[in-house]
């Protein structure tokens, strides 16, 4: 389905194929991190992507090094260095030097001063996404959705927006990476996910000019997933809307996830996702405390990582978190 926004791309810069969703070795969990500062945020992102299957398979077969022409800061290279690092190495942490030196490449982020960990995975994936758009400066919107990252960590939405004068319904699509959901008053995963796919009117306010109106009229939308990623990321977004007040309830989560309800095509055969990563932030405020994850390794085990510390745990310990952050893969 092609509507506005949504536009068959000229060129693909990445074939599907090349992406390899089940781990292609398997092996012990890597190095923990140290913290150089104030970098706990940026550790717990680092370990979730090291341990995204697909994007590792990529890293670790040197197929972006191999070809990359960039001068100076890639954070892809970047990226494939350091986790050929971790998973590689003999020592029990290893210092992310690389990623430090080059934060201000990739945001508005500085070693010593604390970071949000949501934050840092949005530009570290939009980072190595324009890594991946180097030297293709030709290619339309479209065709920039097919690289590896897109094409692992995005998908589409459907905005459907129907004119409460006449009825008249326009459908818009947008690409995303990431999902932030509004967590308040919500006591698990599914209830944030139907309130998200739920329909939000414009409640008296003409903000949409209709076509057939031909005018701004009150509107009703409704947000669906169109067309689902490979990894879905999630963030249960728990600051509080106009203070720094944390929402601290717990919010339940599933190991297994089936995104179908929340589709654009609800009735179709379930679409499942399996947990494999989770960021957790202690503390009383959004603007201080720390962050820890919890990580599913190549050899099916999870695995608590808190900065150099990487020791084993079960599920039934994942699955009680304070969850900020939630990864899951198809």
């Amino acid at each position: 389905v092609f509507g506005k926004g949504m536009t068959p791309p000229r060129k693909s810069l990445c074939p599907p194929e090349r992406i390899c969703m089940d781990w292609r070795q398997k092996r012990r969990p890597g190095a923990g991190l140290h913290n150089l500062g104030s970098t706990c945020y940026l550790n717990v992102i680092l370990q979730c992507l090291t341990y995204t299957a697909p994007l590792a398979n990529y890293l670790l077969s040197r197929q972006h090094s191999r070809f990359c022409r960039r001068q100076g800061f890639c954070m892809m290279c970047i990226m494939e260095a350091h986790v050929r690092k971790v998973l590689y190495s003999s020592a029990s942490a290893i210092r992310p030097r690389a990623v430090v030196r080059d934060l201000k490449f990739i945001g508005e982020f500085k070693p010593d001063y604390p970071g949000d960990a949501y934050e840092f995975l949005r530009c570290a994936v939009n980072a190595m996404q324009r890594a991946c758009l180097s030297g293709s400066r030709d290619s339309d919107s479209s065709s920039r959705e097919t690289t590896i990252i897109h094409q692992i960590f995005g998908g589409f939405l459907r905005s459907r927006v129907t004119c409460l004068s006449c009825k008249t319904v326009s459908d818009f699509f947008r690409a995303f990476r990431d999902v932030l959901l509004k967590i308040k008053g919500a006591l698990s995963l599914t209830t944030a996910l139907e309130y998200f796919v739920a329909p939000k009117q414009t409640e008296g306010r003409k903000c949409f000019k209709c076509r057939k109106c031909k005018k701004k009229v009150a509107v009703s939308k409704v947000v669906t997933v169109h067309r689902a990623p490979r990894i879905l990321s999630v963030c249960l977004g728990r600051a509080d809307d106009g203070t720094s007040r944390k929402l601290s309830q717990v919010v339940e989560y599933p190991e297994c996830l089936d995104l179908r309800p929340y589709m654009s095509d609800p009735d179709r055969e379930p679409l499942l996702y399996s947990l494999y990563a989770v960021v957790v932030h202690s503390g009383h405020t959004c603007l201080g405390g720390h962050f820890f994850c919890f990580i599913k390794a190549s050899d099916g085990q999870w695995y608590k990582m808190n900065d150099v510390s990487v020791e084993s745990c079960d599920i039934h310990t994942v699955l009680g978190q304070q969850a900020y952050l939630l990864f899951y893969a198809r």
